[in-house]
């Protein structure tokens, strides 16, 4: 059986990584669960309601509540229709609410970055 190899004149894919830039450190996407727990906590204190008054309106514990609200646990899609049931809002708000905390929380780290102050830090 006869092997045939084929040379190439430039590099294929893959290799372009080796011979770009390095890119400047990105700071991480802010996180869904931590824009989501910051929207809960929103919306909750607009409406004047306790976490534990929260936490027995949807049926879940207030520890798991508090954690959801401080971004340390993932929300199902059953839980968070429960909490915002209980809140008397929508799915669809408290994520255009995270959806927005997650942009302007983006902006902002992008403008530290790229402000004279931080230029000169």
């Amino acid at each position: 059986m006869a092997t045939t190899t084929a040379l190439l004149e430039k590099p294929t894919l893959g290799t372009e990584l080796i011979d770009s830039p390095v890119p400047s450190v990105q700071q991480p996407e802010p996180l869904l669960r931590e824009a989501l727990g910051l929207s809960l906590r929103a919306f909750r204190a607009d409406k004047g309601v306790t976490l534990r008054e929260l936490a027995q309106r949807a049926r879940v514990s207030p520890g798991y509540l508090s954690e959801l609200e401080r971004g340390r646990k993932e929300v199902s899609s059953e839980l968070l229709a429960a909490v915002c049931n209980a809140l008397g809002t929508t799915v669809a708000e408290v994520l255009v609410e995270a959806a927005q905390n997650m942009t302007l929380q983006s902006m902002a780290e992008e403008l530290a970055q790229t402000s004279p102050a931080a230029a000169e830090a």
